[in-house]
């Protein structure tokens, strides 16, 4: 074993049916009394038709390492994912660990289940044999699902045993799902074939719906058609009518399953495989009102509860959806997260997202890698959670921890701790369509098995962490493309978009006070001959470096700008000659300096001329950048150099101009 306390994992999908609640109810119930942990790995697939969606679900199931448990419970029937579930058996017997599977045998595995077909073929006889009919219709489950091909098959085999003909327009190929039931009743009324006499159902929530849909039409429920279910669930048996059903022990399937991992792990021999006993309880829908229904009090009072509970849950999402959508950075996030996990009445919880989650984001990144984050596919978790986990949010106990990130194969840290006490962990996906975004993880708490809102709440904090993240991710990339839209990208300075943004208001300003302004322009000397001689890559270290000797000289308001190729300008507000020079000398010798400490086979050097003015109206700030350039080109014709090696001498210059 792990540790002290036996780990046993629960592999499940859709926690607020009835099936799946019973089956849950007997394993908790096993496991409290034997200290057994539990770990849920809970998946909420099926709901729709949109695959992308059951992908991001059942990849909760790759983070299942079950190399770190004792045993694994599989409620096989709810996972719906062909794919997935043949992934999960895969990895469970790599894992070599005893694996129980419920409502489905799988070889070499231990299997609980209840003989489908007899079940199925008492409820078909019960309405041959004892009613008469011969006019019966069938909705079915899912063609990939063992127990709905079992059901279909008697009831095949019970017509044709009775020598009626087996219609194939009378058969509806559903999912399982409340919906199958209504839209089977639609094919079956504009059907040639006839009125059924009774419609049998491969489970209690279609035939809830099938009974509905049939009343809606004006049908009566048994005089004119009679219906029923599978399950016997309490919706089903407390309807009205009360629904017709076979009668399975879930509870007791759920602590066998416990039962029989534990007897493995003591070396007990026990079968490989359990049939559970099943009865039909033949009830209202069908007229023979065998079963007695729960007393009008009792069952006012159980609405009552399970309304309460609704409406409290329903509060808490409608609540903690708009606190999220108030959001505009992780921090928030978290923060007003935070505040609800009392109201989930959990001992624990953890938001453990993908260390992916954070590229572009959450770290400094070049404009380049950072862009194609955010638009190249590749870079999303779709198979698993990546390799490291971060934990922005941990609460134990009232308290909120700091947890630093783990690799995934922990799942969590601390787990298997020999001193963590047994308690019931549940692991639900957090993802935006098919991609990962990390998950949750609850202990000790029944939000997950008691609320029917449970799979909202969690589809709120996912739904609204992508919101967080594209909210930053647009804020970056305007930042970005602010950036590029301003800042010259080779000698981040300003460009000409830049220069005008960041002069605009000062040159206004200027007019409106009569104050001076300075615009100097820059000409670096011999770039053509850098670049001829000793290729781009160090004429564009050489502008990149002309750059960086303006950045540092313009410390005192100035704006600089790359004005384009070669050329450079600097606008100062309120400046006067005396600072003008000031700054041509201070740029100069940081050129001196720059070309000691480059040591570059070549000699940064520039031309430079400024112009002083008050600008009158209606004069444009870039009149007086030409005037500054025409002062510039006189001195640059003055030079008597026209190579620029190592050996030339440095530059001089005289007010107003200098080269």
């Amino acid at each position: 074993m792990s540790s002290k306390h036996p780990h046993i994992a629960v592999i499940v999908s859709t926690l607020d049916e009835e099936y799946q609640s019973g089956i849950l109810s007997g394993i908790r119930q096993y496991a409290f009394a034997n200290s057994i942990c539990l770990e849920h790995f809970v998946a909420f697939g099926n709901i729709g038709s949109d695959i992308r969606h059951d992908t991001g679900e059942y990849n909760i199931f790759n983070l299942t390492n079950f190399s770190r448990f004792d045993g694994v419970i599989l409620v096989i029937n709810t996972i719906q994912f062909a794919d997935a579930l043949e992934h999960v058996l895969e990895r469970v017997r790599a894992a070599r660990i005893p694996a129980v599977c419920i409502d489905k045998e799988v070889p070499d595995l231990y299997s609980i289940g209840i003989d489908n077909e007899a079940a199925m073929r008492d409820m078909v006889e019960h309405f041959i044999e004892h009613h008469g009919f011969t006019r019966i219709n069938y909705v079915s489950g899912p063609s990939d699902n063992i127990e709905a091909l079992q059901r279909l098959r008697a009831y095949r085999s019970v017509l044709e045993s009775h020598g009626i003909p087996v219609e194939e327009d009378r058969i509806y190929h559903g999912h399982f799902l409340s919906k199958d039931g209504a839209a089977a009743v639609q094919k079956f009324l504009d059907s040639k074939e006839g009125l059924p006499e009774a419609i049998v159902c491969a489970n209690d929530n279609m035939a809830i719906s099938a009974v509905n849909a049939l009343m809606h039409r004006g049908y009566r429920v048994p005089e004119d058609i009679c219906v029923s279910g599978f399950d016997n669930t309490y919706n089903a048996s407390n309807y009205a009518p009360a629904i017709t059903s076979v009668e399975r022990p879930l509870e007791r399937v759920g602590q066998l399953a416990c039962k029989k991992i534990m007897q493995h792990l003591r070396g007990e021999e026990q079968p490989r495989a359990v049939v559970m006993e099943t009865r039909c309880r033949f009830s209202q829908s069908c007229g023979c009102n065998e079963v007695p229904v729960m007393e009008s009090s009792e069952f006012r009072k159980h609405n009552f509860s399970v309304l309460e509970s609704f409406n409290t849950d329903a509060s808490l999402n409608s609540r903690l959806a708009s606190a999220l959508a108030e959001s505009d950075s992780l921090e928030e996030f978290t923060q007003n997260l935070a505040r609800f996990i009392p109201e989930f009445g959990c001992r624990e919880f953890y938001l453990c997202l993908c260390e992916s989650w954070k590229q572009g984001i959450l770290a400094e990144e070049s404009e380049e890698k950072y862009l194609m984050h955010i638009l190249a596919p590749n870079s999303y978790v779709v198979n698993g959670y990546g390799e490291r986990i971060l934990v922005p949010l941990a609460w134990k106990n009232g308290e909120l921890l700091h947890l630093s990130d783990f690799n995934v194969q922990e799942m969590l840290p601390g787990l298997f701790d020999e001193d963590n006490p047994p308690g019931n962990y549940y692991f639900v996906p957090l993802h935006f369509r098919e991609r990962a975004t990390g998950y949750i993880v609850m202990k000790d708490t029944n939000f997950p098995t008691a609320s029917k809102l449970f799979h909202n709440a969690i589809m709120d904090i996912a739904n609204s962490l992508e919101s967080v993240r594209k909210l930053i991710c647009l804020d970056r990339v305007t930042q970005k493309l602010g950036k590029l839209y301003t800042v010259d990208s080779l000698a981040n300075i300003n460009n000409r978009n830049g220069f005008r943004i960041a002069t605009q208001q000062l040159y206004s300003y200027c007019i409106e006070t009569r104050k001076p302004v300075m615009l100097m322009f820059l000409d670096m000397d011999g770039l053509k001959y850098i670049n001829d001689t000793f290729g781009h890559k160090a004429g564009d270290a050489a502008i990149a470096s002309m750059a960086e000797v303006l950045r540092t000289a313009c410390s005192s308001g100035e704006v600089c700008c790359r004005f384009g190729g070669d050329e450079f300008i600097i606008f100062a507000a309120d400046y006067s000659e005396e600072r003008a020079k000031e700054l041509s000398e201070r740029i100069l010798q940081l050129l001196t300096e720059m070309n000691a400490e480059k040591q570059f086979p070549f000699t940064l050097q520039t031309s430079l001329g400024y112009h002083i003015a008050v600008p009158e109206p209606g004069v444009n700030l870039f009149q007086l950048v030409t005037i500054a350039d025409n002062i510039m080109y006189a001195a640059k014709k003055k030079k008597k150099t026209s190579r620029y090696l190592k050996h030339t001498p440095p530059p001089g210059g005289s007010a107003g101009t200098v080269s």
